[in-house]
């Protein structure tokens, strides 16, 4: 099913009297055709593009090779569930889906539907066939993976071998790992291995593996409903406008709310899809069923009832509809029939109440370093915001109470963590950047065909005004992107890693359902389901000092090695991405005492260029900048162990450097002590987060540039005007 992307910068809809006039909507049923759902939302999200997206981009013949190049790939990346016999029928609807777009019709997708679906059966019926006999390993060949290059298979004979090597392919590994860790059991003379199973005992097993692999996924793609599949067309239609904008049905938008708010009403309870069954992973601390005390980790959910109505057999169940039946209103009994670990089948009565994910929010700890320093350490691994609760949680309030217990710990310096952040809020990151500035611009929005708009943080003095660095890499987004760069144009931090994703765009999220009730009040009273809601992209926004983070992203002063640094990652590996450009730097102050960036590169690139696992790194990342254009993998044994061998002996070296490195000494602050210890599940939570921090090797260099900063006198005074 399709999945909203984290890295979004928001800002809340406010629905006002004058929106029907704003959207300016052209709304018209046609009566030859039938007049649903689908076909409503897809004329309305036309319009609404039309109308309302910053860089509306005209529904022609191109937009439609666009998009129904965009939904091919997405329903079958791999090519091999269509032909080109496939593609040959439904190549007519290429330049014309601009056409079906404009006039709310669907004919396209009910065709690619139907074939889609002959093509699934045909798959399947393929896979059973294949499976079913024994594969030769010691035999040459190859698979190749899907890539831009790769042809659909001809017909039905070529359909049937690339499912052949496919399946090869995924067995021979399966065989491989059952191999390698029968062999490890005997050397380490494991008394529960009962029998030592022979080659062809061992391939039997692993194709038996795949095959119930292949099960499940069938049925889970057989088990996407009309709307899933209606979705994922919508989107290629909304992604080909640009990446980031996306229509979320009803239930999408309600896990949207959930992600950004990082709470949301249910029993509290992490669950887990094991090939149909629907298991208990983690019992969140603090939540209902938590309090309830007899759910525990490694129970299966087998029944779900509403209060005493008759329960519902949720076997076979796929996790996300399991999900919808056990979460619910505040204050409502959900009674879950589970079997226990034991095999004892027990009725569990919960009532449902708030739960607060709080791997979601701002957490913190204190870095003892070797030369004797206190570093503050903030991990934020989302810009959060509950837009539909003022009194919820909010990101930029939590840094600011993490903020106050590392100073009451008296730390010499203050690194904030925003790898693999996403974004959020964008009134947030305004807050939080004032916490580290005196007043000043803080990014510049522009909305398409207007002059663009300073946003400032306007709250007099600091909260901390001491060392900070920040952390970026890849992943880092949207707000992660707009506090990186205001706090480099500021000089007022040194920001270490990678060069971040490159979203540089501004969404809204607008209701449809209130968007009918404003454009046609008949249409909007005679339709009886929600319709779902559009996130729209409607600004872009820019650095203080005029330029766009739009695909080009942020560069740090200092860049880290990573695996990852010659792939091509982040906003612009989507063609349908907006462009860079700039506009005039606003009028704002730097730092008296500006950071030394240079100076500290120098430093860390001395260290980090004499450093073992920086050089295994670097060497690392051009091995897989080849293996990612190398699509092409053996299905011969000794081949295959080869190519693997390579990979397992760097990730051998690494674990090896990671072992000699000295280890950060971290601890929390007091006080946290009591929640972190709350029970067995939390304290290990916690202690398990500690010790991968205390490996982090690119935390340890941030803390030795922390250290450098304070050698080199990093007093902060903001008073010098930019030029």
């Amino acid at each position: 099913m399709w999945k909203f992307m984290k890295n979004k910068i928001l800002i809340p809809l406010v629905i006002v009297a004058g929106l029907a006039a704003f959207f300016s909507f052209r709304y018209a049923v046609d009566e030859e055709v039938d007049s649903s759902r689908s076909k409503l939302i897809i004329q309305m999200i036309s319009n609404a593009l039309e109308q309302n997206h910053f860089a509306a981009k005209d529904i022609n013949d191109s937009f439609s090779q666009k998009v129904y190049n965009r939904f091919l790939e997405r329903m079958d990346y791999d090519k091999r569930f269509l032909t080109q016999e496939d593609i040959d029928a439904l190549s007519k609807y290429e330049f014309r889906l601009d056409d079906e777009i404009n006039n709310g019709t669907t004919e396209f997708y009910t065709d690619f539907i139907k074939i889609y679906n002959k093509g699934i059966d045909k798959s399947e019926e393929y896979c059973k066939e294949i499976l079913e006999k024994s594969f030769n390993f010691s035999k040459k060949g190859t698979y190749t993976a899907s890539n831009e290059d790769l042809a659909y298979p001809k017909n039905e004979k070529e359909r049937k071998a690339r499912w052949h090597d496919y399946l090869k392919y995924r067995t021979l590994a399966k065989y491989v790992d059952l191999k390698d860790n029968q062999e490890k059991r005997v050397a380490d003379k494991d008394t529960s291995l009962k029998e030592i199973k022979s080659e062809k005992e061992l391939e039997i097993e692993a194709r038996e593996s795949i095959s119930k692999s292949m099960d499940y996924f069938f049925k889970r793609v057989r088990k996407l409903d009309s709307e899933d599949k209606l979705t994922l067309y919508i989107n290629s239609i909304t992604n080909t406008q640009d990446p980031h904008t996306d229509y979320l049905p009803p239930q999408d938008k309600e896990r949207f709310d959930e992600m950004m708010s990082g709470s949301f009403f249910g029993i509290g309870a992490r669950l887990q899809d094991k090939e149909g069954r629907i298991t208990i992973v983690e019992v969140i601390a603090g939540s209902p069923c938590w309090k309830q005390g007899d759910l525990k980790a490694g129970d299966e959910i087998i029944k779900v009832a509403q209060g005493s109505e008759e329960p519902v057999d949720i076997q076979g169940y796929d996790i996300n509809d399991a999900v919808k039946i056990i979460r619910g209103p505040k204050d409502t009994e959900v009674r879950l029939t589970v079997k226990k670990v034991s095999g004892a089948i027990q009725e569990i009565p919960i009532i449902r109440g708030k739960v607060l994910i709080e791997e979601t929010f701002a957490r913190s700890a204190i870095i003892n370093s070797e030369v004797g320093s206190k570093i503050g350490y903030i991990y934020l691994p989302d810009f959060y915001a509950d837009f539909n609760n003022s009194s919820g949680r909010r990101c930029a309030e939590d840094v600011a109470i993490e903020v106050m217990k590392l100073k009451r710990a008296k730390v010499d310096g203050i690194i904030l963590d925003l790898r693999y952040n996403g974004g959020g809020s964008l009134n947030d990151v305004i807050s939080m950047a004032g916490l580290f500035i005196d007043e000043g611009p803080i990014v510049q929005v522009r909305t398409s065909h207007s002059a663009p708009a300073t946003l400032k943080d306007r709250q007099a003095g600091t909260l901390y005004d001491g060392p900070l660095a920040i952390m970026i890499n890849h992943s880092s987004a949207s707000a992660s992107e707009i506090m990186a760069a205001a706090m480099q144009d500021y000089k007022r931090a040194i920001i270490v890693g990678t060069t971040s994703f490159g979203k540089g765009t501004v969404q809204k999220i607008l209701s449809l359902d209130d968007y009918m009730r404003f454009v046609d009040k008949l249409a909007a009273k005679n339709n009886k389901e929600p319709l779902g809601s559009l996130k729209l992209t409607i600004q872009k926004f820019y650095r203080a000092n005029g330029g766009s983070t739009q695909l080009r992203g942020v560069t740090p002063d200092i860049i880290f090695p990573d695996p990852y640094e010659h792939l091509d990652m982040g906003e612009r590996k989507d063609k349908a991405a907006l462009a860079w450009d700039e506009i005039p730097a606003a009028d704002y102050k730097i730092a008296s005492n500006p950071v030394p960036a240079r100076k500290l590169a120098e430093l860390s690139y001395e260290r980090i260029n004499n450093n073992e696992t920086f050089k295994l790194i670097k060497d690392n990342a051009l091995r897989i900048k080849e293996q990612d254009q190398n699509k092409t993998y053996s299905l011969n044994e000794d081949d295959y162990r080869e190519r693997i061998k390579e990979g397992n002996d760097i990730a051998d070296r690494l674990k090896e450097l990671e072992e000699e490195s000295v280890k950060l000494s971290i601890v929390n602050p007091k006080e946290d002590l009591p929640k972190v210890n709350l029970d067995s599940n939390t304290t290990s939570k916690n202690e398990k987060w500690l010790e991968a921090l205390s490996k982090d090797i690119y935390l340890a260099e941030t803390v030795n540039i922390l250290n450098d900063m304070q050698k080199l006198d990093m007093n902060v005074d903001m008073n010098i005007t930019n030029q």
